[in-house]
C-alpha cells in the first residue's frame, strides 16, 4: 500500500491526540490509587460502557469474524454471540453486587468472601496468574494480529523496508518477512500505548477509548460499504452467494446452523451443531474468557467499580452488551460475506479482510484506515495494561510486599508495573506461534471454572477451596487432554468435545471439594452478606443471624430482566441483519419485538430501583 503525505498526517494526528489525552489526565490520575485504577469511582455509564466496547474491538476482531464467516457462514458467529447470555447475567445479577462490594479489583474479592491463608493465596495467585501471565498471552495474540495488519498495509513502503533492514541482523523472528512489522508493534506501538496509559491511568484510557471507538467504527463501516459496492450491492451479493451453494454446503446467510449436517459433521458455511449447542448451552456459564467472564470480572468489573453508583454500573454493562452484540457486528459480517465472493479459495481467510480494504477502500481513506486499526489495537492494549497493573500493584505488591506506603508511592509503582507489562507482553508476542495458539490457551484452561464464579455470590457454602480446586482441575484436565488427544474431528468439533469433558470433570471435582471442606467462618460470611446484600434464599443460614439488614429477594425479577435483555439484543441483532439482507417484513417484525422487550425491561429496571436506596460505599 502506498501512503501519501495526507495519510501520514492522519496517522500522526491520531497518535498525537492519544498521547495528549494521557498528559491531560496525568494530574487527575496521580491523586490516589483509586483515581489511577478506577477513576475515583466517578464515571458515567456511557463512558464506562463505551470503553468496554472499545476494548473488545481489538485489531484482530474483524479478521477473526472474517475467518469465521468465510468457513462457517454467518452462523459461525455463535462462537461469541452465545456469550451474550453471560454478559446479560452480569448486567442484572452481578453488576450491583460488584458495585456494592466497593473493591478496587475483582481479585480482591477473595479476601472479603473467604478467609485465612487459602483466601490470601487465591488473591495473590490470581493477581500474578491473570495480571501477568494470562494478560501477556492476550496481549501477545493481539500483537500477532496487529503484526499481520502492519505487514499488509505498509508492505513495500520505505518505512517498513528501512525497519526491516535495522532488525534483520537480530535473527530469529526479526529476520522473517514480517520481522519489520513485528518490530514496529513491539518497539513502538506497545511502548507508545504504555506511555499514555502510565500517564493518564484509567481516566486517560476511558477517554481515549471513546475517541478510538468512534474512529474505528467509522472505518469498518466504510470498508463494508466499499466491499459491498465492489460486489455490486446487497442484491448482487445475495445472488452470488446463492449461486455458490451446492447440496454439500450450508447457506452462508443463515443465522443458525444447518440441522441436515448432523451433530458433528463439518460442512462449508455452517457451524457444526454440537459446537453451536456448546456455545449457547454451556460455554457462556462454564468457560472463563476475558470480557465474558461468568458473573463479570477483569476489566468489566473494573469499569463497574469506576461507576458513580449501582445504577450507573448496571447501565454501563447494559450499554456494553447492546453495542457489542447488536450494533457492532454487521459491518464486519458484511465485509466477510463479500470476501467469500471476491476471494474464493483463500488458504488463510482472515487475510481476506485486509485484501478487501487494500483493494477497494479509496486511496484518500487509507491513512484513516490505518489509524482505525491502530485505535483497535491500542484500545485493547491500553485496558489490558491498566487492568493488569491494578492486579500486580493492589493485589500483590500492596497486599504482600508494601502494605503501608503512601498513595504517591503506589501510583509510581503502578506506572512501573505498566512498563513491566509492556516489556513482558513484547517478549510473549515475539515468541507466540500464532493468534490461534493464544486464543486456545485462554479458552481451554478456563473451561469448567465459570459455575464457581456465578454461585459464589448466591450460595454461602462456596469456599476458597472451591475456586482453587476448579482452577487446578481445569488446568490438569486441559493438559491431559492435549497430551492424550482422545478426540477426533475438525477444530470446532474438537473444541466442543474438549470443553464438555473439561467442564464435566471440573464441575464434579469442585462440587465434591466444596461439600467435603468446611464452610468459611461465620463472621466472614456475615460481613460479606451485610456489605453485598445478595438474594437471601442462598444465604438463609447466615441471614437468620443478622437482624439489621433487610433481606433482598430480587433473584426472580433479575432473571426475568436477564431473559428480556437477551431477547432485546438478539431480536435487534437478527432484525437488523434481516433488513440489511433485504427481508424487510421479518426484519421490522423482529425489531418491533425487540422494542417491546426494551419497554418491558425498562419497567423492570425502574421498579427494581424505585424503593432501593443506593448504599454504595468503598470497602475499607
Amino acid at each position: 500500500m502506498t501512503l501519501t503525505l495526507l495519510d501520514w498526517l492522519a496517522i500522526l494526528g491520531y497518535l498525537s491526540i492519544t498521547v495528549l489525552l494521557g498528559f491531560w489526565f496525568r494530574k487527575r490520575s496521580a491523586r490516589s490509587v483509586d483515581d489511577y485504577f478506577v477513576s475515583g469511582r466517578n464515571v458515567n455509564w456511557w463512558l464506562a460502557g463505551t470503553s468496554m466496547v472499545a476494548t473488545t474491538f481489538a485489531a484482530d476482531t474483524p479478521l477473526v469474524v472474517t475467518g469465521l464467516v468465510y468457513a462457517q457462514g454467518v452462523s459461525g458467529n455463535w462462537l461469541w454471540w452465545g456469550s451474550l447470555l453471560s454478559g446479560m447475567m452480569t448486567v442484572f445479577l452481578f453488576a450491583r453486587l460488584w458495585r456494592r462490594s466497593g473493591l478496587l479489583t475483582d481479585v480482591q474479592f477473595a479476601e472479603i468472601r473467604y478467609s485465612g491463608r487459602p483466601a490470601a493465596f487465591l488473591r495473590g495467585f490470581r493477581a500474578v496468574y491473570l495480571g501477568l501471565l494470562m494478560n501477556c498471552v492476550i496481549l501477545g495474540w493481539v500483537t500477532k494480529a496487529m503484526t499481520s495488519i502492519v505487514a499488509t498495509t505498509l508492505g513495500g513502503t520505505p518505512l517498513l523496508l528501512r525497519v526491516g533492514h535495522w532488525v534483520a541482523p537480530l535473527g530469529g523472528p526479526w529476520a522473517s518477512p514480517d520481522g519489520a512489522a513485528l518490530a514496529i508493534c513491539v518497539f513502538f506501538l506497545i511502548p507508545f500505548t504504555g506511555l499514555y496509559v502510565s500517564l493518564g491511568g484509567l481516566w486517560g484510557v476511558l477517554w481515549t477509548d471513546l475517541f478510538q471507538f468512534v474512529l474505528k467504527m467509522s472505518i469498518v463501516i466504510a470498508i463494508a460499504f466499499y466491499a459491498v459496492r465492489a460486489v455490486g450491492g446487497i442484491s448482487a451479493l445475495i445472488s452470488r452467494l446463492a449461486a455458490m451453494q451446492t447440496p454439500a454446503t450450508g447457506n452462508p446467510l443463515a443465522f443458525f446452523p444447518s440441522l441436515s449436517s448432523g451433530l458433528t459433521r463439518e460442512m462449508l458455511w455452517t457451524v457444526p451443531v454440537v459446537t453451536f449447542l456448546v456455545n449457547i448451552g454451556m460455554q457462556w456459564w462454564a468457560v472463563w474468557y476475558p470480557g465474558a467472564e461468568p458473573g463479570g470480572g477483569g476489566y468489566i468489573a473494573q469499569r463497574i467499580f469506576s461507576a458513580r453508583d449501582e445504577r450507573q454500573g448496571l447501565l454501563s454493562v447494559l450499554w456494553f452488551n447492546v453495542a457489542h452484540y447488536a450494533m457492532r457486528p454487521w459491518p464486519w459480517i458484511l465485509t466477510a460475506l463479500c470476501v467469500i465472493v471476491l476471494y474464493p479459495g483463500l488458504a488463510h481467510p482472515e487475510t481476506g479482510y485486509m485484501l478487501g480494504m487494500n483493494n477497494y477502500l479509496p486511496h484518500s481513506m487509507r491513512g484513516l484506515a490505518i489509524a482505525g486499526f491502530l485505535a483497535a489495537f491500542m484500545s485493547t492494549v491500553a485496558t489490558q495494561l491498566n487492568w493488569g497493573a491494578s492486579y500486580l500493584v493492589s493485589d500483590f505488591y500492596r497486599r504482600f510486599l508494601r502494605p503501608s506506603a503512601s498513595n504517591g508511592h503506589y501510583v509510581m509503582v503502578s506506572r512501573l508495573a505498566t512498563v513491566l507489562l509492556v516489556l513482558a507482553s513484547a517478549w510473549v508476542s515475539v515468541n507466540l506461534e500464532s493468534i490461534a495458539s493464544g486464543w486456545q490457551v485462554v479458552m481451554e484452561v478456563g473451561a469448567g471454572t465459570g459455575a464457581v464464579y456465578l454461585l459464589r455470590w448466591y450460595w454461602w457454602r462456596i469456599n476458597a477451596w472451591s475456586e482453587i480446586s476448579a482452577m487446578a482441575c481445569s488446568l490438569a484436565v486441559t493438559l491431559t487432554l492435549n497430551y492424550l488427544h482422545p478426540f477426533h474431528g475438525a477444530a470446532p468439533v474438537l473444541f466442543a468435545k474438549t470443553a464438555m469433558t473439561t467442564t464435566a470433570i471440573t464441575t464434579l471435582v469442585w462440587l465434591a471439594v466444596t461439600l467435603l471442606t468446611p464452610a468459611e467462618p461465620r463472621p466472614v460470611l456475615e460481613a460479606f452478606y451485610r456489605q453485598v446484600r445478595p438474594d437471601v434464599r442462598g444465604w438463609q443460614p447466615i441471614a437468620a443471624r443478622i437482624s439489621n439488614v433487610a433481606p433482598t429477594r430480587d433473584l426472580g425479577s433479575n432473571l426475568a430482566a436477564w431473559l428480556l435483555g437477551c431477547a432485546m439484543v438478539y431480536l435487534c441483532l437478527f432484525g437488523t441483519g434481516k433488513l440489511i439482507l433485504h427481508q424487510p417484513t421479518l426484519g421490522f417484525t423482529l425489531l418491533a419485538l425487540s422494542a417491546l422487550s426494551a419497554i418491558a425491561l425498562y419497567r423492570n429496571f425502574v421498579a427494581s430501583f424505585q424503593n432501593e436506596p443506593d448504599t454504595t460505599s468503598p470497602h475499607p
